[in-house]
This record gives structure tokens, sequence and C-alpha cells, in this order.
């Protein structure tokens, strides 16, 4: 008798080549539109699947880990990072959850240079001189930018991203320094001439440009808040390709205001698409819609993680990227 399929329910539209390949493997449920499940719908996909193959968009908390389903026995998230996730109330009810690791790291870094160019550079505001038809032609003094050679550069989280991010950013000529959980191998900092700031207070005073490459946990949440924004200098830029939730958005906005910093690169928002403000149509602000990883290699490459970890739970194996709650 052949074995019976996994019931797997997919909370998002996905790439069609990893759709087709799911529907292929496994009893699997598609979304017919691309907006995010309800609370509701959510809850209720979780009560007869044996797999929910959710993404950043849903929130799955405790509560909702304690109604699911007997059937439910893994949650194959379409994304690295899992901070949506009860990963502890799963694992107690006996729910594996995993991730896609590795997978948009390059993809991030190139965001999180655009980001630095763009701003430093000025780049959004020349494109919206040119789209409403203000420019009248080159001079001297017009939309004058920083050069980033030589600018120093704080990357706080320097793991696959954040090392990522510095290798592009050496190869424009910046000096490379990091604050990190873990001091990296000594032929790492080599390679690219990175200098390792064990107080993070000390190098957001000195740096030019601040990069947030660091996962949102417990001990991450306003990692930069307004005491530590107001240490940075007036010139210095901060940007966050990472999650939002890292800086204290509120005392970022009055830092930008205020002069205490010049400007800002934001992938990433506090409250999820809910974008502050005052942060809208501000000059020396560029703001992207959480676009980091949107390259149609990466995402396939995300789907073919979570269909790997889907098939290796079905033979009766660990998944080879779950997530346990020491790793956050």
């Amino acid at each position: 008798m052949p074995k019976q399929r996994l019931s797997v329910v997919v909370t998002r539209r996905l790439p069609e080549a990893v759709e087709t390949r799911l529907s292929e493997l496994f009893d699997v449920r598609l979304r017919d539109d691309d907006s995010p499940m309800t609370r509701e719908q959510l809850s209720a996909a979780m009560k007869d699947a044996d797999v929910l193959v959710s993404t950043l968009s849903d929130k799955i908390d405790a509560n909702m880990i304690a109604q699911a389903g007997e059937r439910l026995k893994l949650i194959a998230n379409y994304g690295a990072g899992v901070d949506h996730i009860d990963v502890a109330s799963a694992r107690q009810r006996g729910v594996l959850v995993s991730n896609t690791p590795g997978v948009s790291a390059d993809d991030t870094a190139d965001m999180a240079l655009a980001l630095i160019l763009g701003v430093t550079r000025r780049v959004s505001e020349g494109v919206q001189r040119m789209q409403s038809g203000e420019w009248d032609g080159w001079a001297p003094t017009t939309l004058l930018g920083g050069r980033v050679s030589g600018k120093r550069l704080g990357i706080l989280g320097m793991g696959r991203i954040g090392t990522a991010v510095a290798r592009r950013a050496h190869a424009c000529g910046m000096q490379i320094h990091y604050h990190n959980r873990r001091r990296l191998r000594p032929e790492i900092e080599e390679q690219y001439e990175a200098t390792y700031w064990e107080s993070l207070d000390q190098m957001l005073a000195r740096m030019d440009v601040v990069s947030v490459n660091c996962p949102h946990t417990p001990s991450t949440f306003h990692l930069l808040n307004a005491r530590r924004l107001k240490l940075m200098k007036p010139s210095a830029v901060i940007i966050n390709t990472s999650r939002g939730e890292v800086i204290d958005e509120n005392a970022m906005v009055r830092a930008l205001k205020t002069g205490a910093l010049a400007g800002a690169g934001l992938d990433v928002y506090e409250h999820g698409h809910e974008v502050h403000p005052d942060l809208r149509g501000v000059p020396n602000v560029v703001l992207m819609p959480h676009m980091g990883s949107a390259t149609v290699e990466g995402r396939i490459e995300m789907g073919e993680k979570v269909l790997i970890n889907i098939k290796t739970f079905d033979d009766g194996h660990r998944p080879p990227d779950l997530v346990v709650p020491a790793m956050l």
C-alpha cells in the first residue's frame, strides 16, 4: 500500500517553480492570492495539516500553537528569520520548526550597499528631481553627497550577511569595523582589514555609516535605543536591512528631524509594513519595501530549502535546517 502523502498548507504565494514541485511531492494546499492569511485562516490551517509552510507575515504565537491540531508536526518557514514563531512553544508541543538560512546573504548585502550609496550619494533626491521635471542642468554645488571610500563602516552583527556587506564595502574602499557577540577568526578580520569593537557604544561614536545586520531577539530589541543613537556623529548614516525592531524607530525619527543623524536607508521597519509617517518624504531617508532578499534566484533557493526540509522530515529524518530555541 503506497504511503499517504503529507498534507502541506502554504500560507503565501511562492515562486511558480516551488509551488509546482510542492504539488508533485505532497498533498499541498496553495493560496489563490498573495494576501497574508488572517489569524482565523492560519489557525484553521494548523488544525488539519501535517506541515505548515509559513512566512514572516504569519505571527504564530504560543496560543495559536496550543490550539493546533494533533497532525501538525512541522512548521517549515520560508525565510531565515523565525522571530514571528514561538519556537519554544512549538517544540514543547512536539512541532519542529525549520528555516532557510544562508540563501539571501548576498542579495541582502547588495541591498545594504545600495542603501549606503543611495543615502550618501543622495540618489533618491536625484531620481525625484528628474521624475518631477525640476532638473534644469548641471551645477557645481547641486546635490552634493559624500564619498564612501575611506569612510568608517560599523557592522552590527557580522554573520553571513554582515560578512557579505563587509566584502562589498571593503571593495569600495570603506574601513570595516564590527560589533559581534563573538569575535571573528583572525583570518577573516585580516581578509577585510576589519576592526573588532567589544563595546558597541564606542564603535557607534566613531562610525560614518552603521549597518544593522543582526537578527531580532529579546536581547537585540531596541539595541539601538535613544541613548545609543545620541552617541553617533551628526554626520553619520544608519542602514537597516535586518529587522526593524532592532532600532527604536521613534528615537531615530527624532534624531533625523533634529539633525542628530545625517540620514537613513531602511528596508525594514519596527511595525512591519506600517512605516512611521515622519519617515516618508524626508530627503535624507531612503525607504525600501522589505525587498532585500527579493531576487528570483534567492526566492527559488529558499523554496528548494523548504522542499528539502519537508522531504527529509517525511523520510523520517531530522530536517537539515532545524531551528532549536538554544540557537535564538
